[in-house]
């Protein structure tokens, strides 16, 4: 079944990792911007890795499961057809799982939304040794990480290591990956910090894209570019946390309405979809579900938003694109409506979500990294403003426009003699 293949690593993996590749001990952690190679580079070193060692399995993990398909599952297969080796390989969707024909060696993939399908994992041949989580930023938790750390365990034959891999971008240094990980002196830790300057596949166009940011929005570069930690001081936010509630049975409270509201995208931004239950007796706001796409055209929002079954909800848009509001109403949304914003709306939305508890449900990674980051703005010294920075708010833009039917409602409440 294995014929032999001639690849050159260096011309297919590139620079900049090779400290990465090699590395044997227990934690590898990789915190960069985007286009830094950190995930697709490690995508090529596991399938390379479980050709070397025909006993070990792999476990891809991220905090919600529905996400790997469009992101680890598709960066695997890409690594298997880089490598000239799809030959040996196939994959299936159901279950979602890679495996290596000549030893039937298996990559297996879970989500933290489902702990029990985590924490027993068994394979059919050789040993669990290794584990990558994918966006562990998203998991806010520690002990949701130390579950999974713990059952990469046992005796392996010899040669073989356990080993834990991490790529995240670093949006908030707050966050425990940074004590656990960059913090500390420790041999079984490689943490280290790459940037798009070391992916020599970019093409111009993408350099370009960095160019831009860097000359326009520095603090986003600083991030999303060059791979820094981001600073949350002046957060607007500290009313919420996340919580893994039960949204039917969220929906049974006397009196709870629905709110959802889009946020329109461009190329690089993406087009936010907020929904939530909101308990307003007991100023309570529960977020369920979420889109968060960049580069999506209208039909694509429509199309979108009618899978994900909310196509006969009251949403409320973002006014200032009308036109596409008009369109998404053609395209089946006929419950579309603009948000009236008013004078200071921002502010106002602001301050009228303060007066909540919000309870953010797991899945909804793109709704807790906006809250995590979204600050006050400073002036020349440096002191916080009352001034949003415009940046990390496209949930919560739409977020805000799906409360205006509740402020509204408020309003006539206290009105009435």
């Amino acid at each position: 079944m294995i014929n032999n293949v001639r690849v050159s690593l260096k011309e297919i993996v590139g620079g900049g990792y090779k400290t990465f590749w090699n590395y044997k001990g227990r934690y590898r952690v990789v915190k960069g911007g985007r286009g830094s190679k950190k995930s697709t580079t490690t995508a090529l070193n596991i399938i390379y890795r479980m050709m070397q060692f025909p006993q070990a399995n792999t476990l891809v993990v991220r905090k919600v499961f529905k996400d790997h398909k469009d992101s680890t599952y598709a960066q695997l297969k890409w690594a298997i057809r880089r490598l000239k080796v799809e030959h040996l390989w196939e994959w299936t969707k159901s279950p979602l799982e890679i495996r290596y024909k000549p030893t039937g060696q298996k990559i297996l993939f879970r989500g933290l939304d489902d702990p029990m399908s985590v924490t027993s994992i068994t394979v059919d041949v050789g040993n669990l040794c290794w584990a990558w989580f994918e966006e562990a930023y998203q998991i806010l938790n520690e002990d949701d990480f130390n579950k999974v750390d713990m059952s990469i365990r046992g005796e392996l034959p010899p040669g073989y290591y356990k080993q834990i891999t991490l790529t995240f971008n670093p949006w908030n240094e707050k966050h425990w990956l940074k004590r656990r990980f960059f913090d500390v002196q420790d041999n079984n830790i490689l943490a280290f910090t790459t940037n798009y300057k070391c992916n020599e596949f970019l093409g111009d166009d993408d350099r370009q894209l960095f160019d831009w940011m860097k000359k326009n929005n520095l603090r986003r570069y600083k991030i999303e570019g060059l791979g820094e930690w981001g600073i949350a001081e002046g957060a607007i936010f500290t009313n919420w946390r996340e919580f893994a509630f039960d949204r039917f049975e969220i929906a049974k409270r006397e009196g709870i309405k629905s709110a959802f509201g889009l946020d329109f995208g461009f190329t690089t931004d993406p087009s936010a979809l907020a929904c939530s239950l909101v308990d307003i007796k007991n100023r309570e706001l529960y977020i369920f579900d979420e889109m968060y796409r960049p580069g999506l055209l209208n039909n694509e929002i429509a199309e979108t938003i009618t899978d994900m079954g909310y196509r006969k909800e009251l949403i409320i848009a973002d006014s200032a694109e009308q036109k596409s509001i008009a369109e998404l109403r053609k395209y089946g949304l006929k419950k579309i409506k603009p948000a009236e914003k008013g004078p200071d709306s921002i502010k106002a939305g602001i301050q009228f979500l303060q007066q909540f508890t919000i309870f953010i449900h797991p899945k909804c990674s793109n709704a807790a990294m906006e809250f995590s980051n979204y600050v006050w703005d400073k002036n020349k010294d440096g002191k916080l403003i009352n001034k949003p920075v415009d940046e990390y708010n496209h949930f919560i833009d739409a977020l805000r426009y799906s409360m205006e039917p509740i402020k509204k409602r408020l309003r006539l409440q206290e009105v009435k003699p």
